[in-house]
């Protein structure tokens, strides 16, 4: 795979950056289509999406570096303008701009935010298949058929057969995004689609983090990940049994 995919002038098109961008522009058609559904505003979808898109990016880049703290002390220059995000920061960063970004503008986050989760989930799949082009979150050594091999790739070892992670994980977000979609077809309370759409990403990344083999730094026995997983399932968990019962019936 190719991370550059071709050239006009100047200007070089990266397959990540081609297909994060084809991610976002679907989250945002579909989140519109579905907010004229609901009688939701869809210009505040467009204005919360482009907010929670830079604010994620930057929360899941400190979160990044919060995991390779040693390295970037060694070198922070290098770390300040490479690459490198963890999806969880990005998630986190995303909900809590939602959140502030509801307040100004005086609507219920949680409508916006349940409306958002099957988009956000879609996005993510487009996301991953922008890892394979680059190489990045790559999978460990195998000798089974499914196996890809990098000759191009500046993260993942070339010439090696690499299970296919990120397609892995891509298909695994296409469908989180399918459940979401007939889950919020129902009748459903504020918060429940959102519950989840994060309790299903967080025991799927949960579960291909075994078969990930760079490195995303470690707490314990578990990867990153691992651990913020399990502790964002707890929450999630605690949230739609004890929570949003509390917050559903305040609303009525």
């Amino acid at each position: 795979m190719y991370n550059d995919l071709f050239s006009i002038g100047p200007i070089t098109i990266h397959g990540y950056g081609l297909m994060i961008g084809i991610g976002v522009a679907v989250a945002l058609l579909v989140g519109d289509k579905r907010a004229q559904k609901r009688g939701l505003n869809g210009d505040l979808v467009y204005g919360m999406t482009i907010a929670a898109v830079v604010l994620g990016f930057m929360a899941a880049r400190v979160l990044f570096i919060i995991t390779k703290w040693s390295d970037f002390i060694k070198d922070p220059k290098g770390f300040l303008t490479g690459a490198g995000f963890v999806v969880f920061g990005g998630l986190i960063g995303g909900i809590l701009t939602v959140f502030g970004y509801c307040k100004l503008k005086k609507v219920n986050a949680l409508d916006y935010i349940d409306l958002m989760a099957p988009s956000v989930a879609l996005a993510q799949g487009f996301g991953r298949i922008g890892c394979l082009l680059a190489g990045c979150c790559y999978g460990r050594e195998t000798t089974s058929p499914i196996g890809i091999v990098f000759t191009h790739s500046d993260f993942a070892p070339n010439g090696v057969k690499l299970l296919p992670t990120q397609i892995i994980m891509s298909v695994g977000d296409f469908i989180i995004a399918a459940i979401l979609l007939w889950y919020a077809s129902k009748a459903r309370k504020r918060g429940e689609t959102t519950c989840l759409w994060l309790a299903l990403y967080s025991i799927g990344r949960f579960a291909v983090e075994f078969l990930r083999n760079d490195y995303r730094g470690s707490i314990g026995i578990l990867s990153t990940s691992q651990f913020i997983g399990i502790i964002m399932l707890v929450v999630v968990v605690l949230i739609f049994f004890f929570v949003l019962p509390i917050i559903n019936k305040e609303k009525e």
